[in-house]
């Protein structure tokens, strides 16, 4: 660096994270704590002169990783010179940090997010370590984003610390390093609020330190390591004289700023100084030109529009760019004797390579499937010339009919399957949504399909898979079945599902796997021995699930008297506003604050939870790019109202009676809502869960909701229109989060206003996602209230498909699919649990209470059953 206060800048390491660094998380799950020490010492070896280290990871012991690892580099002198940081979210893993730490060490981090209180309390204890502590730019409110919601949230912080006798000095200040470059207009000055708070930090806050995490800065160009350099360099060049004393960077991957290349250099002090609107657009159009490690590569990413037509057409399907694919096709037709060609050649070359990178988890599902986008647009521009010269499609690599079961409306788990199995040469026949087994038999005939996916996310698709692999038996079919979505499992498969059938069945865990499994099933040679492989593989699970016996059952009575006792001193009172409540529009720039977005990538098979999954070291660069066509589309979506959400919320008084729970109604008219008690045996001090528990005998209150978002189809038909399914996929992605994120904001609302027993709640996204509320909204056709049954009675305490336009299916399946729905329980003592296996006793009992037949009561529980 040449600016003068550069020389006391300080590098922290960041490679000693498990939430940054793949291979530093891969060597502690594994307990190679001797070469995790090594990532260590080659960090300090780069220049770092803090190392931070974090072990948060929800598959880790972090307290035991924590302690593990610091008492290790604590005996290696040349890595236990430099001070540590230690990093976590949880204040008891900080604590016994810091009992390990010799010296003075670093907390990173806390903040006042929680209030005052708690802030402080952990202060006074980092005080009493002799501790530093870095402090976050997060209020009560949320995170800092603005130069001026950065200082005010500082200056209250220093305030605060100093006057309990903080050391001014030992207060490190992080005002959020946030991406620049996203396309979004909002985030234009980021860079900019940051370098001014930095100023005006250092001048109301004499003596303290100011810190930030770079790599956010640059997360827009993940993977274009070039441009994340040079972006770095010059934020510090401008940043360090402003106040920033010291930041979380690899301390080996920044540029001598005066050695940047000069274009670069400008592109990138236009975006971080926001000097031009347009600053962004030009960076991104530039930053191709730096992608690669090498000269060749790097002139080829500025110039791939000069290569040869063939070779553009798969440049364009590996990157998934679209904007060129019809003139290009229409360049390759005019070059070859017939359009058929342009498919069989350049167009099956590109995918083969997109099916290769996915294969080899070098490209993962949001880019497959903006692949698949420009493969079905370059196929649709062909195909009018392919019918007039009445020539046969391009033979594919096998025909598979694919629907979502009768009675289950959910099928973007299922598309994605589709767009993925089409990119490595199958022709799919999407049948759709709720399909009864006849029309799924019949196309299948119709197609002379060389194999049937099946997919469900309720239970009851479970029973009428076994329907559709019996009704197979009976044609006396012998393709092979495939087996996939959210509630099928291996078990289940190789259990119920397979011995109703002599033909192959496979279950497909998830996309990355269908294609392995279609292409084995197809293969003249792979067939046999793959097909015996998986009859063994299910036949061991049927005989190590009888010879492994079951958690005994305790008679159902005996698990009544262990049920649990919950202190009616402390339930909730009579609401303030009881009765039913509607809301016809709800406003989705509220909700879209609510959102969780972890789910959300899980749907795309991106695995991580939001946000670290953005800069995460495999999956980050697509997980960064999805988001931001995500927030794209919500500004969309949201500005032009191409959505409503509608939602119900009711209060009943009630009371319990065993494991029942009677809702007084308008009127005389009450209904009986008849839950499970868990039977499995329990240890001693353990309760034989019911939701009844949380109930009065002597008189309560209840509630229930519904809420959906609607208006999708319209825009689903224009996508569909376009061969656009990666924004068909992702708008609905969106819907169910919307969805989700409406049930979270009211059950909110309900709390605090309607009900009212939680009205000084102050909590953020983060802990509502973590629910840290006070009572639970558990829904029917989940492990608390397993029976989906329970709806349709629901729906009528609500009036919910008047109120909402919500509907239900034979299966109790929600329409629009972007829907939600529940009973609110407001005891404090309420927790979320799994009812799992059951005995005859209580179906019996449940039946009579449910006012159903054996039967019935059969099928719709048959789950817990075994």
């Amino acid at each position: 660096m040449t600016t003068p206060s550069s020389t006391n800048f300080v590098n922290i390491g960041e490679r000693t994270n498990v939430t940054g660094s793949a291979r530093f998380k891969k060597l502690v799950m594994a307990g190679d704590y001797a070469a995790a020490v090594e990532v260590a010492r080659q960090q300090v070896e780069s220049g770092a002169q803090v190392i931070d280290v974090n072990m948060d990871e929800g598959l880790l012991d972090a307290l035991e990783a924590m302690t593990t690892f610091l008492k290790l580099i604590a005996a290696e002198p040349d890595i236990a010179r430099v001070p540590v940081m230690v990093d976590s979210s949880k204040w008891d893993v900080i604590e016994a940090g810091l009992k390990c730490v010799s010296g003075k060490p670093i907390v990173n981090s806390i903040s006042m997010k929680e209030g005052e209180e708690a802030f402080l309390t952990h202060a006074r204890k980092c005080m009493a370590y002799g501790a530093a502590v870095v402090v976050m730019a997060f209020d009560e409110v949320g995170q800092a984003d603005t130069q001026a919601r950065k200082v005010e949230i500082c200056e209250r912080a220093y305030k605060l610390l100093t006057g309990i006798g903080f050391p001014p000095e030992d207060i490190i200040f992080d005002p959020n390093v946030f991406a620049v470059a996203t396309g979004i207009e909002e985030h234009n000055n980021y860079g900019v609020d940051f370098i001014e708070a930095c100023r005006e930090i250092k001048k109301r806050c004499p003596h303290v330190h100011i810190s930030g995490g770079l790599s956010n800065l640059s997360f827009s160009f993940r993977g274009n390591e070039a441009v994340r350099k040079a972006m770095h360099s010059v934020f510090l060049y401008y940043a360090i004289p402003a106040g920033m004393d010291m930041a979380i960077v690899n301390a080996g991957q920044l540029d001598v700023y005066d050695a940047i290349d000069p274009e670069l250099r400008q592109a990138c002090e236009d975006v971080i100084l926001n000097r031009d609107a347009e600053a962004g657009d030009r960076l991104v159009a530039l930053a191709d030109k730096y992608r690669g490690t090498d000269a060749v590569a790097e002139k080829q990413a500025a110039e791939w529009r000069s290569w040869p037509v063939a070779k553009r057409l798969e440049h364009a399907l590996v990157k998934g760019i679209d904007m060129y694919v019809v003139e290009d096709t229409e360049e390759c037709r005019l070059a070859f004797p017939r359009p058929i060609e342009v498919i069989e050649g350049p167009l099956m070359d590109g995918m083969n390579v997109v099916g290769d990178l996915f294969g080899s988890g070098k490209m993962f599902l949001p880019q497959v499937v903006k692949s698949a986008r420009v493969m079905k647009k370059a196929v649709a521009h062909l195909l009018p010339y392919i019918e007039a010269m009445k020539e046969p499609g391009a033979k594919g690599k096998g025909k598979i009919v694919l629907a979502t079961v009768k009675g289950d409306v959910h099928d973007i788990g299922k598309n994605i399957v589709g767009v993925v199995l089409q990119c490595n040469g199958f022709d799919v026949v999407d049948l759709g949504v709720m399909v009864p087994w006849s029309n799924i038999l019949q196309a299948a005939v119709e197609h002379d399909a060389d194999m049937i996916g099946l997919s469900g996310l309720i239970t009851p698709s479970l029973d009428e898979m076994v329907t559709v692999a019996e009704e197979m038996q009976r044609a006396q079919m012998t393709m092979p079945l495939l087996i996939g979505g959210a509630t099928t499992s291996r078990v289940h498969t190789a259990l119920r599902i397979d011995p109703a059938y002599t033909g192959p069945v496979v279950h497909v865990l998830d996309a990355s796997r269908a294609v392995g499994v279609a292409t084995a099933l197809v293969s003249d040679t792979q067939r046999d021995p793959y097909v015996t492989k998986v009859a063994d593989e299910y036949e061991h699970v049927r005989v190590a699930r009888a010879g492994k016996g079951q958690s005994a059952l305790l008679p159902l009575e005996d698990a009544r008297a262990n049920g649990f006792e919950a202190d009616m001193t402390l339930k909730p009172g009579k609401p303030r506003m009881p009765g039913v409540h509607h809301f016809d529009d709800w406003d989705l720039k509220e909700l879209r604050d609510y959102i969780d977005w972890t789910p959300f990538f899980r749907a795309w098979e991106l695995a991580g939870n939001y946000p670290a999954i953005l800069t995460d070291e495999v999956v980050g660069e697509s997980a960064t790019s999805l988001f931001a066509d995500a927030q794209k589309m919500l500004d969309k979506l949201i500005a032009e109202r191409w959505l409503t959400a509608r939602g119900v919320a009711g209060l009943w008084p009630c009371r319990r009676e065993d494991d029942d729970v009677i809702v007084h109604l308008e009127g005389e008219r009450h209904v009986r809502l008849p839950f499970l008690r868990q039977q499995i045996a329990k240890r001693e001090g353990r309760a034989n869960m019911c939701l009844a528990d949380f109930i009065d005998h002597d008189g309560d209150w209840i509630g229930g909701f519904a809420v959906s978002i609607h208006g999708i189809e319209p825009h689903l038909a224009k996508f569909k229109a376009a061969i656009d399914d990666y924004s068909d996929i992702l708008l609905k992605a969106l819907a169910d989060r919307l969805a989700e994120a409406f049930a979270e904001r009211l059950h909110k609302f309900v709390r605090t206003a309607l009900w009212g027993y939680a009205e000084g709640e102050q909590l953020d996204n983060e802990a509502l996602v973590r629910e840290q509320y006070r009572g639970i909204r558990p829904a029917p056709g989940y492990p608390a209230c397993p029976e989906h049954s329970l709806k349709p009675i629901l729906f009528d305490m609500l009036d919910a498909h008047k109120r909402t336009g919500i509907s239900l299916t034979e299966s109790f399946a929600m329409l629009p699919t972007a829907a939600v729905s529940g009973f609110y329980f407001g005891h404090p003592q309420a927790e979320y649990f799994g009812v799992a296996r059951i005995g005859e006793d209580q179906l019996k009992d449940y039946a009579v209470r449910r006012g159903i037949s054996e039967e019935l009561a059969t099928r719709y529980l048959r789950p817990n059953l075994d």
